[in-house]
């Protein structure tokens, strides 16, 4: 199993990414956030097609963070669903590997 973790998430509202990268960087559960602002989305949400534009949110953190990261998207994020997507890093740079560590480590 991996100990790196891309996680994903998506929001409407620039000034919320910003919050929750800033939230989650101070408090050590991700070591970097990348914010891809003015993304187009579409989806069904209650049977209607909508089209939105959105930040994407690519949270670098590990294994041992990603609970506690996962609860604390979901408590920033201002979606009454919000999207949250854990990917397994499978291979990568190991300095920046380590990096991640350190960087989510107390």
């Amino acid at each position: 199993m991996s100990k790196h973790y891309l996680v994903l998430s998506t929001i409407d509202s620039k000034e919320v990414a910003e919050q929750i990268a800033h939230h989650v960087v101070e408090e050590r559960l991700a070591a970097c956030v990348n914010i891809i602002s003015d993304i187009a989305s579409v989806y069904k949400w209650k049977g209607t097609l909508e089209r939105a534009t959105e930040s994407l949110l690519v949270f670098k953190s590990t294994q041992e963070c990603l609970p506690r990261l996962i609860e604390r998207i979901k408590d920033l994020h201002t979606y009454e669903l919000p999207e949250v997507i854990a990917l397994p890093i499978e291979d990568g740079h190991p300095p920046y590997l380590d990096w991640i560590v350190s960087q989510t480590t107390k």
